[in-house]
């Protein structure tokens, strides 16, 4: 018996994600170019940058101008992550269409990547998501580390409802609930969504997981049988924290995609659309990206 959603919506993040933990410097064109790819890839969502300070993630210190470059697509929707006023501020200039905030639900993690306590970072967001409402911009709140903390180890439920219901007092759309370090397995999944799943309408949650353990696409496989429908991936598997030591990459789109298709789920994205842009992104990078379905296609072509 059929038990998984008819339709299923990908956000691709690599352009922020993807490219935030490389050490090699991709060319603004480049990052257009290859933005403009996946535009016409069918993906309803890309998240396109970040427009925190660029001494913390020097890969993405071009985002203005790339915001401004692209050629956008009117049936995609443009985010951009930011982390503060001044960020929200240089994002809309560039012209954002949805700002997404982003905290942890361990304070371990949250310190590191944030420099700040959780306490300390709420009322950072609560301005900036208020703002980005007055503005009519849609906002998605990251919650990362949910399963697990690379400092602390195991995180509770608990410690993620408390994040997630401060971001939705404070008026988020909805809520992306990160896998960091790429741990979580399918009973952790299913602890999670019963408790966030009793308190929130599915519809209202994202999931974004990471492939470390060769996990990512069990978890996805059973966050469907719940009904959620909306996931990150980013193609090729790009990715990693930089303040998630030994974190991979995201799970790649290539490799949800070639799930979901068979599983008869519709995505209204192009599959060949996807694998250009992973090959294009590949080879300007100099490496092999580590999604398995970009490989066989590689093989077979």
């Amino acid at each position: 018996m059929r038990n998984w959603p008819d339709f299923v919506e990908i956000k691709e993040v690599s352009p922020r994600d993807g490219l935030q933990n490389e050490k090699g410097w991709i060319s603004t064109d480049d990052k257009v170019a290859w933005i403009n790819i996946l535009s016409d890839s069918g993906v309803k969502e890309i998240e396109y940058s970040s427009f925190v300070h660029p001494k913390w993630i020097p890969n993405l210190s071009d985002a203005r101008e790339v915001g401004k470059q692209i050629k956008r697509n009117p049936n995609v929707f443009y985010s951009a992550l930011v982390p503060n006023m001044k960020g929200l501020e240089h994002a809309l200039e560039a012209g954002i269409d949805g700002a997404s905030v982003f905290m942890s639900a361990s304070e371990t993690h949250n310190k590191k990547n944030i420099n700040k306590s959780i306490a300390e970072t709420f009322p950072v967001l609560q301005e900036v998501i208020q703002e980005a409402k007055q503005e009519r911009k849609r906002v998605t709140g990251y919650v990362s580390t949910v399963f697990d903390c690379p400092f602390e180890g195991k995180v509770t439920p608990a410690q993620v409802i408390r994040v997630c219901d401060q971001l939705f007092a404070y008026g988020v759309d909805d809520i992306s609930l990160g896998d960091t370090i790429g741990s979580a397995v399918p009973s952790q999944v299913d602890q999670l969504l019963e408790a966030v799943l009793s308190r929130y309408p599915k519809e209202k949650i994202i999931m974004h997981f990471h492939d470390t353990r060769g996990m990512a696409i069990a978890n996805i496989l059973r966050c469907l049988q719940y009904g959620i429908t909306r996931f990150d991936s980013s193609v090729g598997g790009l990715g990693g924290c930089p303040y998630a030591p030994g974190a991979a990459g995201n799970v790649a789109t290539n490799d949800v995609l070639y799930l979901l298709h068979g599983l008869d789920v519709k995505t209204g994205i192009r599959e060949l659309k996807i694998q250009e842009a992973a090959l294009f992104i590949q080879s300007k990078l100099g490496k092999d990206l580590p999604s398995k379905a970009l490989a066989h296609y590689v093989s077979t072509a």
